[in-house]
């Protein structure tokens, strides 16, 4: 259509002819597979074959695997997955060696303060009535206290025993567990003896307290049979990782 104002020397210039073709130059290949786009533009319009990857998800698509590669941990450490071995546990053997050694530990404390007691009633009864008193107030007085400081003592042996056999694999170890239940042994022997002499023109009273002295040598026997046998006494003299 001609603008009727324009000037009738001026050349006119072509009208609207519609959108330009959308087809490829020659020579070009075309866009996408046949039929791409066809609602919408010409067959072969689309991107050039293989733009941009294919959609969906990637091959072998999944989950993260977590923990640590195949491997790790064996090469560094020469052990397992997740660092070196663990050492061999402590037998049950030497723990129950060490817990007898506890409950003795605790007997002979008891037995020790009792026997302060009685050495000290001994004592009394002797300064009201020297010439008076029996005999085996005499005797009793006079080894109470000596015997209850050595109990004493055997007490602090047998905790270090019992300590030093749950803390330390060694060969000291052993040794100090064992010479403390042997002690515990020689004093109730000791007191076996000692007590059927002070008091064994009683029959009764000096048997019952035999064989209450007897009674704590129970203990120390079990301990020693735990670790003077074997797993219990490879664990302290064996070779060691």
């Amino acid at each position: 259509m001609s603008d009727p104002w324009a000037d009738p020397s001026t050349p006119t210039e072509p009208g609207y002819t519609g959108p330009p073709p959308t087809a490829r130059p020659p020579g070009q290949p075309p866009f996408g597979p046949p039929g791409y786009g066809a609602p919408y533009g010409p067959p072969g319009y689309g991107p050039p074959p293989g733009y941009g990857p294919a959609y969906g998800p990637p091959p072998a698509y999944g989950p993260p695997t977590y923990g640590p590669p195949p491997g790790y941990g064996m090469q560094l450490y020469g052990g397992g997955p997740f660092g070196p071995p663990r050492p061999p546990g402590r037998p049950g053997q030497v723990v129950g060696a060490a817990v007898l050694a506890f409950v003795q530990g605790a007997l002979v404390l008891i037995a020790s303060l009792y026997v302060w007691f009685f050495a000290s009633v001994a004592e009394v009864a002797i300064e009201e009535n020297p010439t008076g008193a029996p005999t085996p107030a005499y005797q009793f007085a006079e080894l109470g206290p000596t015997l209850a400081i050595v109990q004493l003592a055997s007490v602090v042996l047998l905790v270090a025993g019992g300590i030093l056999a749950l803390v330390r694999r060694a060969r000291i170890s052993w040794l100090v567990l064992i010479s403390a239940q042997a002690v515990q042994l020689v004093i109730t022997v000791y007191w076996a003896v000692q007590l059927q002499d002070i008091l064994g023109r009683i029959v009764e009273i000096g048997s019952v307290l035999a064989v209450f002295a007897l009674f704590f040598a129970a203990f120390p026997l079990i301990s020693l049979g735990l670790v003077l046998f074997g797993t219990g006494r490879r664990w302290f003299t064996g070779p060691q990782a």
